[in-house]
């Protein structure tokens, strides 16, 4: 079987597998749900925050990719992308940029997200193209672990501040900073994963960076260690939960957010790479020797 065709098969196993049908969207009635879908995922005021029916009417016409997970014929997730060239700062070549991609709330750890990424891997393939590039919000441990364990993405870069001020009910009030992968559809270890073959992760002898304290009063706040230089793997925790801490605690998420970047820059910028993120919310570095 073809990379193209192995790539179709593995994405209807995971959508028969949960009970959904994910398709093109391209009609007036489609975008509309879509676009109320992805305004009620990130809890935004108005459709157009996010993607307004229009843009992807547009984005639809022009052969780029908008797609839709049906369950009883009720759309339950979405995903939108756009192509690119090779960016400026050299991480691969021309790509699919995976631009949003929401699951109804209800709908999280079900599989939805798993089904349209497959989905989208095999569109993505069927039209010559080898990547998928997107970013994603490095504390929210959901999503880190979705896109470095089950999919098999590189981490390339740690893109500060990448958005600027955001105004959705997300990220209001915190900084925009993400994390920029790369997911190379050809690879062999992300053809294991489209067959729900996650990464291993090794964390035999990982020396913390960042942890979540367990301090008597120090509740949500990261504690930041300082290892020896020489440690060649470490690890580096965020919160639990995100989401709900900014809600609960802004000051102490934005704190979370200053040592997770501090970390992650610093170590990156001195040789570790990004290898993986643990059950536990605890990202691995590796320095190859």
């Amino acid at each position: 079987m073809d990379l193209v065709a192995d790539a179709w098969a593995c994405a209807a196993v995971a959508a028969d597998g949960i009970g959904v049908k994910v398709v093109e969207l391209s009609t007036i009635a489609e975008l509309d749900d879509c676009s109320a879908l992805l305004q009620r995922v990130w809890r935004a005021e108005h459709p157009s925050e996010i993607a307004a029916p229009s843009m992807l009417r547009t984005y639809a016409h022009s052969g780029n990719y908008v797609a839709g997970a049906y369950r009883g014929g009720v759309l339950v997730g979405a995903a939108v992308g756009f192509f690119g060239l090779a960016p400026h700062d050299g991480h691969g070549g021309p790509h699919l940029h995976s631009h949003l991609a929401g699951v109804e709330r209800d709908g999280h750890g079900l599989g939805v997200g798993f089904a349209l990424k497959l989905h989208q891997r095999a569109w993505t393939l069927a039209r010559g193209v080898a990547e998928v590039h997107w970013t994603y919000d490095p504390l929210i441990q959901r999503n880190a672990y979705f896109n470095l364990r089950k999919l098999r993405v590189d981490a390339v870069e740690y893109l500060p501040e990448f958005y600027g001020p955001m105004t959705d009910g997300i990220n209001s009030g915190d900084l925009s900073d993400r994390i920029l992968v790369v997911w190379r559809l050809d690879d062999p270890g992300v053809a294991d994963a489209a067959r729900g073959v996650a990464a291993g992760l090794d964390l035999t002898g990982a020396v913390p960076l960042v942890s979540r304290s367990v301090a008597a009063g120090a509740g949500d706040e990261p504690l930041v260690h300082d290892p020896e230089d020489a440690a060649a793997v470490l690890t580096v925790a965020v919160p639990p939960d995100v989401e709900e801490l900014r809600r609960r605690d802004p000051g102490a998420a934005l704190r979370w957010r200053h040592a997770v970047r501090d970390a992650l820059m610093g170590r990156l910028a001195a040789g570790h790479r990004l290898a993986g993120m643990a059950p536990d919310g605890r990202y691995l570095l590796v320095r190859d020797r």
